[in-house]
């Protein structure tokens, strides 16, 4: 009978993991920090996919977990041995999301102004992805300063955080909600 593995491993309990590769490092590497960060990111799209929307929007946000699994392998290693075998981003893939932005953006409200996140949960979910995906953006960003990383992750992570936006408008027209318009307080008074 096959013994079945265990999730822990104690490996990591003296603050060192491992990349994909073997290469041990600080739990709070660079490298961990990106992919831990689009994992975290990972899971916020998870919860919007969880919620009550069209079955559409459930497919993409599926399809976009994918990417972002791939991501995370990409930034999990630095040795290109092993990069030459893991899931890629393809342009294809962003090209998807800026016509699934531009779909979206067809039936929505010109946006005039800056718009306070809110209105309802799930487009509140939205931003809070939206915000989450910019971190990630900055720190793959941050990575590539010193590390060989394909372009192609930047841009993705890019065009998902204006994915996301334009999805929490496309949400709160679908409900019935307003965009939440900022109106900026004068000084003046």
């Amino acid at each position: 009978m096959k013994e079945e593995k265990k999730i822990y491993t104690k490996t990591g309990d003296k603050g060192m993991t491992s990349l994909l590769g073997g290469t041990r490092v600080k739990k709070f590497h660079e490298r961990i920090e990106a992919y831990g960060t689009v994992d975290e990111l990972n899971s916020y799209i998870g919860l919007i996919s969880d919620q009550e929307i069209e079955h559409q929007y459930k497919k993409k946000l599926k399809e976009i977990q994918d990417r972002l699994f791939s991501i995370e392998s990409m930034l999990a290693s630095e040795k290109k041995e092993v990069l030459k075998r893991l899931p890629c981003i393809k342009l294809s893939d962003i090209t998807l999301l800026e016509n699934e932005i531009d779909k979206m953006n067809e039936s929505l409200p010109k946006l005039t102004a800056f718009i306070l996140p809110g209105g309802h949960t799930i487009v509140s979910y939205c931003h809070i992805a939206r915000c989450v995906c910019r971190r990630a953006e900055r720190l793959v960003i941050l990575l590539s300063e010193n590390n060989e990383i394909d372009e192609l992750l930047i841009k993705y992570l890019n065009r998902l955080s204006d994915y996301l936006f334009v999805l929490a408008r496309k949400i709160s027209k679908n409900l019935g909600i307003e965009d939440n318009i900022w109106i900026a307080r004068s000084c003046e008074d």
